[in-house]
Order: structure tokens, then sequence, then C-alpha cells
């Protein structure tokens, strides 16, 4: 049931509570105009996040002295119906005794699956996944193949070989093992924008983000660090089916090009493409060079279907 729903800047949004058993969901919408009944039925961009931000904090950024950081407005002004949720134990969900690992946000995405079919008359969508929630969505894919019609995975992790800032996570591992959650601070989310390569993002971002978070708690769950430090692979390639695109930035030091590579070629279909993007880290659609990721993600998205010869 909504919430609310509001007006600003020319975007319509709408708040809505999904369910997984007792756990409560944020469920965060945007698109350009309110629906309207009758109308032909945009297409669904569901976006999910990382281990370290919540939905609507990290895809509905309002930064101060810009106007250009929400993913959700910008899609929402290409026409597309734009959803995300706070995984259970972030932003505005429940607060579990559950660590959040991936299977369960694969859990979270399933549970809100029959209020955007209810909401949008549709039963198929575009996904997109960054870092963790790469992850939670290419599971969701394998487990609910007819629910995802093209998938985006950015800053995508497969085994974890090769990436340096897992291997330095690891000497936290017994932490993440004893806790379910983990505490953070301002100076948490400006290393999330220095650890790869200082200047790719504005550090006003950083800023931004921190405020929005740090309104709504000041710890957020281990499960998705752990399962990337301990558990890889969590996601088999091989059972994806449909159209995939991976995106990693230049310096991206969790998403390993070798690591990446594999996972690209274990894919069985044939519609996927792999994009490097330069000048981009870890966070790539809060980085100084989003609007190339966001061009990669409206090509994929555009892209027409397979044809095939009448008979």
């Amino acid at each position: 049931m909504d919430t609310s729903t509001t007006v600003k800047a020319g975007v319509w949004s709408a708040e809505y509570w999904a369910k997984k058993g007792g756990v409560r969901l944020y469920v965060y919408r945007k698109r350009a105009k309110a629906p309207r009944k009758g109308e032909k039925p945009l297409p669904v961009l569901f976006l999910v996040h990382g281990s370290s931000m919540s939905g609507r904090s990290g895809f509905d950024l309002q930064v101060p002295g810009r106007s250009d950081y929400s993913l959700m407005d910008h899609f929402a002004g290409l026409g597309y119906d734009v959803w995300t949720l706070d995984h259970e134990g972030y932003g505005r969900s429940d607060r579990t005794d559950s660590n959040s690992d991936v299977a369960s946000g694969a859990d979270d995405l399933a549970a809100a699956m029959p209020l955007v079919e209810r909401e949008t008359g549709q039963s198929r969508y575009f996904f997109y996944g960054g870092s963790s929630g790469a992850l939670r969505a290419a599971l969701f894919a394998q487990r609910h193949p007819a629910r995802v019609a093209r998938l985006i995975l950015s800053a995508l992790v497969y085994t974890g070989e090769g990436s340096p800032t897992l291997a330095k996570r690891r000497e936290k591992l017994e932490e993440y093992r004893s806790s379910n959650r983990r505490r953070i601070d301002r100076a948490f989310f400006h290393g999330m924008f220095t650890r790869d390569k200082p200047g790719t993002s504005e550090m006003i971002v950083a800023d931004a983000l921190a405020d929005a978070e740090l309104a709504l708690y000041d710890t957020i769950p281990t499960g998705t660090y752990l399962d990337m430090c301990a558990n890889l692979p969590v996601v088999d390639p091989k059972k994806i089916r449909c159209p995939v695109l991976i995106i990693r930035g230049e310096y991206d030091g969790i998403a390993a090009e070798p690591d990446l590579m594999r996972f690209f070629d274990e894919l069985p279909g044939k519609d996927k493409q792999f994009v490097f993007v330069s000048g981009m880290a870890h966070n790539s659609t809060l980085g100084i060079n989003r609007h190339k990721v966001w061009h990669a993600m409206r090509s994929f998205l555009t892209m027409p279907e397979k044809r095939a010869l009448a008979s």
C-alpha cells in the first residue's frame, strides 16, 4: 500500500511497503508523470543497491548545488518507470537480526515483485545492480528468470580472485562473522569515494550520501561483506539466461578484470556485452564519469530484440 505520492521538479514519486514474511521492506518509485488508467505501460527499471547504502539514498541522491546525481530522475526523464527498495536492515526497511546476505537480498527482490506487477501490470523488468547489488540482482535472475528481461551488473565480483579491496577486507573476516551489523560514520563514506582512486568523485557527493544515510542509522548489515570475503562465488553465470551487460570501472579495486571476464565467458547467452569505463572507480553511478555509465545502460536497454526471418 502507498504511504505517499509526490510530484517534485516534474518527477512523480511514490512510496510503498512490501512484506517478506514478517519483515517490512521499503519500496520507492519514480517516473515522469503519475500513472493513468488505460495508458501504455512504461518499461520498468529496478535498481538494486549494494553493501553500504540504501536504495533511495544511493539511487535518488540529492546533492546540494548539483542537479544530476539522481539515477532515478535521469531514467524517469528518459521514459522509464524506475523502482528500488531498501534491503532488510537498510534504510527505511525493518532492522532485524539478519545479516542481510546476498541470498536474503534476492529474497527481498522476490518479495517486492508482486507489488511491482500489481502497480505496473507487467511481470518482466529490467534490473540494474551495483557491487553486492549486482550479486543480489544476478542471483535473483538465476532463481527467477521469468521476471528478468535484461540485467545490468556494475562493479560485480565473481570469485574475488585478484581483488586488492577484498584481500584487505578479509583482515576483518572474524569481525564480520561475529556481528550481523557494522558501524558506519562520515569517514566511512568518504573512504568509499577515495579508496580506489582519489579524484574520480566529488567529495560533496560523499557528504550528501553520509547526510542521507546517517540520518537513518549508524550501523549496517555485514552479510554481503562476509559473502564477498568468504563465500564466493554466490552466483552461477551459466544459469543466467537473459541478456546481460557487465560494466567495469577503470580503477575498481573489487571487480578484477580477469575475474569478470571469466564470468562473462560463462554466460550462456550471446546477447551479452562488457563495457569498460575510463575514469571510473567502484562507485559507478555517483562518480564524475557517471554519465558514461548511464549512456551504456541506456544503449543496452534500448538494444533491439533478436529477430528471425519469417518462414
